[in-house]
């Protein structure tokens, strides 16, 4: 399987070439050059299949011409060493909990994945790779923990100073060994440029393997369309009917790309649902037909605090840059910080089920479209304890439970560094490494 550039000004490369680059040399992001879709018989029989067994099936239609079977299988049996179920919530309203892997959100699968594809490719490889990794929240934390002690990687993570929650922070800044914390001085979209800018500088590239963890790399975002179908799965197994619906907190928009493609791949899904906190660049475009990025601004649902998403560029691939294409098939919300409380209080009390902010965004942009006949999931992205004071604010002191996982990385020593938002500094910082 060969990987385009979105702006297909450059060669297309190999998946090692991919993986391993994570940008294309002209800033577009890497795109296959087919999607295969599976035929009716394999939606005829999904719902017997465990996760892990429909994961593989979905990974070797992406990886398995470039990745013996035995290995590929192994990847993704050790990736998936937990479960996503899928619970119902509400009559035809279901979330889709994404955060029973290691750091308790959604990002252990793709982060995961990545490490132990990455590790395939690079055994027998004589240089040190270098992971780029630009955090609004979560993304770090999965990915530092997933390439932990990886041999002949290290990982750099950026963040915004004081814009992720103490959880958050405490799950990359704690680690040490080959992980590296740095604390910028600016917002998640300085990170973001930090990283791309360092992807194209030609002195850094001569000089170090570089590649990137976040959703703009291949091997993390391809992943994650994973889960849409064990959703499908899940629910056909309990027999539920009903034209499906997907709601998605979208941030940088790797999670809701990647359910575009397994569409593409024959899922049948109705519609996606682009749900966004007041960072609605993408609702924006829904509406009006212009993609018009700006700075992001701050919210209580923090990993969606992208003014640029990246990965927008691979939707506009997917439907060859038609709006009428694209809006067919994704509708968008957005809400307040104050409408995103509201949620989490109403659902607690009413339901007994308590959201994180970034799920409350979810399940009010689905409550709001869901239609009759229809079943909508709802993707419940991180545990509400990674969260625990902004919950806690709205549903009351000693709600939150914090589970033992979490627990552990509070007790750790907070190491990082800190950054301008100067590409300059960020390139002398790893000249000097």
């Amino acid at each position: 399987m060969k990987y385009y550039s979105t702006n297909q000004t450059v060669p297309q490369v190999s998946l090692m070439e991919a993986v391993t680059k994570g940008l294309a040399a002209d800033n577009g992001l890497f795109m296959p050059e087919r999607i295969d879709a599976f035929s009716s018989d394999f939606f005829d029989q999904i719902q017997k299949m465990s996760f892990q067994e429909i994961s593989f099936e979905v990974a070797k239609k992406f990886f398995g011409e470039d990745v013996p079977e035995q290995t590929l299988k192994d990847l993704v049996y050790d990736t998936l060493c937990f479960d996503c179920p899928v619970v119902k919530v509400q009559e035809s309203v279901y979330s889709l909990e994404l955060f029973h892997g290691p750091t308790l959100a959604f990002k252990d699968v793709g982060g995961r994945f990545m490490a132990r594809l990455l590790g395939h490719f690079l055994k027998g490889f004589s240089k040190e790779v270098n992971v780029l990794v630009a955090t609004s929240g979560d993304t770090g934390s999965a990915v530092a923990n997933g390439f932990l002690n990886v041999p002949g990687i290290k990982v750099y993570v950026l963040y915004p100073k004081g814009l992720v929650s103490d959880i958050q922070e405490k799950q990359f800044t704690t680690l040490g060994c080959n992980i590296t914390a740095l604390e910028v001085n600016g917002t998640f979209d300085d990170c973001q440029r930090l990283v791309k800018s360092a992807f194209l500088d030609e002195e850094l590239n001569k000089a170090m393997v570089l590649t990137s963890a976040n959703s703009i790399n291949v091997a993390r975002f391809l992943p994650q369309s994973f889960y849409y179908f064990n959703a499908y799965a899940r629910l056909r197994q309990a027999g539920v009917k009903g034209d499906l619906v997907f709601s998605v907190p979208s941030g940088n928009f790797g999670n809701l790309t990647a359910g575009l493609f397994a569409k593409a791949m024959g899922l049948p899904v109705k519609r996606f649902i682009a749900a966004n906190n007041e960072n609605d660049i993408v609702y924006q475009y829904l509406k009006t037909g212009k993609y018009e990025p700006r700075a992001s601004v701050s919210t209580i649902a923090n990993a969606m605090d992208v003014g640029a998403p990246s990965n927008f560029a691979r939707i506009l691939d997917l439907y060859h840059q038609s709006h009428d294409q694209i809006s067919s098939d994704m509708v968008g919300y957005r809400y307040s910080d104050t409408e995103i409380r509201e949620t989490m209080k109403q659902v607690f009390e009413e339901e007994n089920y308590m959201l994180d902010p970034h799920g409350a965004v979810g399940y009010r942009a689905l409550k709001a479209d869901l239609k009759k006949g229809e079943v909508g999931v709802f993707l419940e992205t991180a545990h509400p304890a990674k969260f625990t004071e902004t919950v806690e604010s709205v549903l009351g002191k000693g709600t939150v439970v914090l589970p033992e996982k979490l627990e552990a990385f509070m007790k750790g020593e907070k190491l990082s560094i800190g950054l301008s938002t100067e590409f300059a500094d960020f390139k002398k910082f790893l000249f000097n490494k």
